[in-house]
């Protein structure tokens, strides 16, 4: 099995993050933020991306909107730079805030062009949004899954007819003619991408023939991958390990103290997302009453702390992420640090615990990590690991085993 491996960060401006601030999201004022600063910040990402290209890794991109959390408020426009700056590597956008965008026409036209810019590297990853981003949308929290579902049937539509042009009406967009140009360098499009940190997710991801990704849910991953291969092998859909995506913080040096270093600084990311003002956290109607209650039950520490927020060990106990330690995140299978042979190893256990896993997003910058110590990081897992992950000998678990074997 060849393991892909996606660089990935989150574009963060952490000298923001003053530790008395109740929160990063939303209300945070931009004068917290100094536009030459983070221009020398977005364009050092651009050069580290570009370098991934060298090194013979792809690249992930998301997006998020009004925080110091991330500075990438459209996974389009990098994008379209390093379709241009890049030669090999396949580009994805994991992803697109589909459910809150007004327009999305304006969307299929973007990943169109992207794709012909690329001459077909890329891939479209489309998310709902955190909850957080239901309010710079002002868009309303109640049937945003709906929304969600509509607008990536229209944007498929958009990508796949070629014979002039059609109308839309649905329950959110309305569209009297639709003719996108111009159309997708692969036929009939980019391959799709979803993210579900709920393992009940993959169910309606496998029913669209998209992959699935999920972000730092550790050992939990393997209950969506599993549900994913279920579904998709009941409907007859193709259920390998190409189609999973597994998001992790991945650390690498000469030493494992300072790979954990390493791993520390990129885990400022973790530890200041949850940093929001209360009114932004679960705008009613965003979730469901049952998901809701489900969520207040298992919530380890008083108050909503969602079980995505939180990590769940090798002996089955829930920690938050935002207080674990690196060892405990190891532990979890969110966090991969260590000397080279260490994280093949760590990666290694983790592709045979959910059955083999096709893709890993490879956060390897985050919060204050130098650009310095992400070259290193990103040259010894290329020089080191990657290598390796292209032949990755798979022992699955029993479940991944007969889930095979039904194939």
């Amino acid at each position: 099995m060849k393991m892909r491996v996606w660089g990935f960060c989150e574009n963060a401006y952490p000298e923001a993050w003053h530790p008395d601030l109740k929160s990063l999201r939303n209300n945070l004022p931009s004068r917290n933020m100094d536009p030459v600063k983070a221009a020398d910040i977005l364009h050092r990402h651009l050069d580290e991306w570009a370098m991934l290209d060298e090194l013979g890794m792809d690249i992930c991109i998301n997006e998020h909107h009004s925080t110091a959390t991330c500075l990438n408020a459209s996974c389009t426009l990098p994008l379209s730079i390093l379709a241009r700056e890049t030669k090999k590597a396949r580009l994805m956008s994991l992803g697109i805030h589909i459910a809150n965008r007004p327009d999305p026409i304006r969307v299929a036209e973007e990943v169109a062009l992207i794709d012909v810019y690329s001459r077909g590297r890329f891939e479209m990853g489309f998310v709902k949004a955190s909850p957080y981003e239901v309010f710079p949308a002002n868009a309303q929290p109640v049937g945003q899954q709906r929304r969600f579902f509509e607008a990536y049937d229209l944007i498929c539509k958009a990508l796949t007819s070629h014979d002039g042009p059609f109308s839309w009406e649905g329950e959110f967009f309305h569209y009297r003619d639709v003719n996108v140009w111009p159309r997708p360098y692969q036929q009939p499009m980019p391959p799709s991408w979803f993210v579900s940190m709920s393992p009940n997710g993959g169910g309606w991801i496998a029913d669209r023939n998209a992959g699935v990704g999920t972000f730092l849910s550790g050992r939990s991953s393997k209950l969506l991958f599993d549900s994913y291969r279920r579904r998709a092998i009941e409907i007859g859909r193709p259920a390998g390990p190409e189609k999973l995506a597994y998001l992790a913080i991945v650390a690498v040096a000469d030493t494992d103290e300072e790979a954990k270093r390493r791993a520390w600084e990129i885990l400022g990311y973790v530890r200041t997302s949850p940093i929001v003002a209360k009114q932004f956290v679960n705008p009613p109607g965003y979730v469901s009453v049952e998901d809701n209650a489900r969520a207040l039950r298992t919530s380890i520490i008083p108050g909503y702390v969602p079980t995505y927020a939180t990590m769940m060990l090798n002996d089955g106990t829930r920690i938050p992420q935002a207080t674990a330690t690196v060892d405990q995140l190891i532990d979890a299978m969110a966090v991969f640090a260590g000397t080279p042979d260490k994280v093949f190893e760590q990666l290694q256990a983790y592709n045979n615990y959910v059955g083999g896993c096709g893709n890993l997003l490879m956060m390897g910058q985050g919060g204050n990590l130098s650009h310095a110590d992400t070259v290193d990081n990103y040259r010894l897992f290329a020089k080191h690991v990657l290598p390796r992950l292209q032949d990755l000998e798979v022992t699955p678990s029993h479940d991944a085993m007969s889930l095979a074997a039904a194939q």
